[in-house]
């Protein structure tokens, strides 16, 4: 996965610049380990399908916590429901190219 943190960490993240690439990596090993597909519904909306199990919901709960307390816009949904589990991502219009690329970076590690 060639994109940069720059790619998709906006102006508004909080995070210190030092530290995204780590939280880059961070997500990037939820893709690569638990991402079974990614549903675009809309410019503003993602849904992710992911391995359900505990590990992996309690490993996105935390990973979304902290993000969001980086980048506020964000909102991050966990849907359990008959053997699946989904992470519902969405943002307001104007971050909508920084979901689209979390959602082409996601797409690249799970393929």
């Amino acid at each position: 996965m060639s994109a940069e943190p720059e790619l998709w960490a906006p102006q508004a993240c909080t995070l210190p610049t030092a530290a995204r690439p780590l939280r880059v990596a961070e997500f990037d090993e939820l893709f690569t380990e638990a991402v079974r597909g990614v549903r675009r519904m809309g410019a503003t909306s993602v849904s992710m399908d992911l391995t359900p199990s505990p590990e992996v919901a309690a490993r996105a709960a935390e990973l979304a916590v902290r993000e969001v307390g980086c980048c506020s816009f964000f909102t991050f949904g966990l849907i359990v429901t008959g053997g699946s589990l989904c992470l519902e991502i969405t943002v307001p219009e104007q971050h909508a190219d920084v979901l689209e690329a979390l959602a082409a970076r996601a797409e690249g590690a799970s393929a």
